[in-house]
């Protein structure tokens, strides 16, 4: 059944595709938690959340619409961030200082970050709106959530930044030398290409 065969039912479709949307992308992030960590019991934790959430996106569109989703992101979130900061650590063997700004729900907007030690920075939630990250090397970068709009990411390395996934590099811009994880799709057409 589709909404365009049955419009009365285009808003709960919706609705609960959104839900769906949301379990995947956990799903999609626990995968990768699960293939960084070297915890074999953050690995598990991750491989069980995973298998969880793939029941839930079999459920009916009522089922999906009444899911308490910020309950489970409270229950994905604690193995994603032991993950990051178990991956952010390998990159402070120097014990190198962090950029003060470089933290998580940052406004790091229009900023010219070229030249700043980035690997290993928490990004998470971050604003990085038209920021200049040409030719920077963001391994061990956790962008989950962050806002990717419009950054300048030509030359950069995220082959090893954590969480990222395909709508934000479609909302970068980038070139066919920006480095991106394995197995997150590259967009087919990249702004100033």
């Amino acid at each position: 059944m589709s909404w365009r065969d049955r419009p009365d039912t285009r808003d709960r479709m919706f609705s609960a595709f959104a839900v769906a949307k949301e379990l995947h992308e956990m799903m999609w992030h626990l995968l990768e938690a699960q293939q960084r960590t070297y915890d074999p019991d953050i690995a598990d934790a991750a491989r069980e959340l995973v298998e969880s959430l793939a029941t839930l996106t079999r459920r009916s569109v009522d089922e999906l619409e009444s899911l308490g989703i910020g309950e489970i992101r409270a229950s994905v979130r604690p193995v994603l961030l032991e993950v990051s900061a178990e991956v952010r650590a390998s990159y402070f063997a120097d014990d190198a200082p962090m950029h003060p700004d470089l933290v998580p729900g940052a406004d790091l907007a229009g900023t010219d970050l070229r030249g700043h030690r980035l690997c290993g920075a928490d990004l998470r939630n971050a604003l990085l709106i038209g920021a200049d990250l040409r030719g920077c090397d963001l391994a061990g970068v956790d962008l989950l959530g962050a806002d990717l709009r419009g950054a300048r990411v030509e030359d950069a390395d995220l082959s090893l930044a954590l969480y990222v996934t395909g709508p934000q590099l479609a909302a970068a811009h980038g070139n066919r030398r920006t480095r991106v994880p394995a197995g997150v799709p590259v967009p087919r057409s990249r702004p100033g290409e």
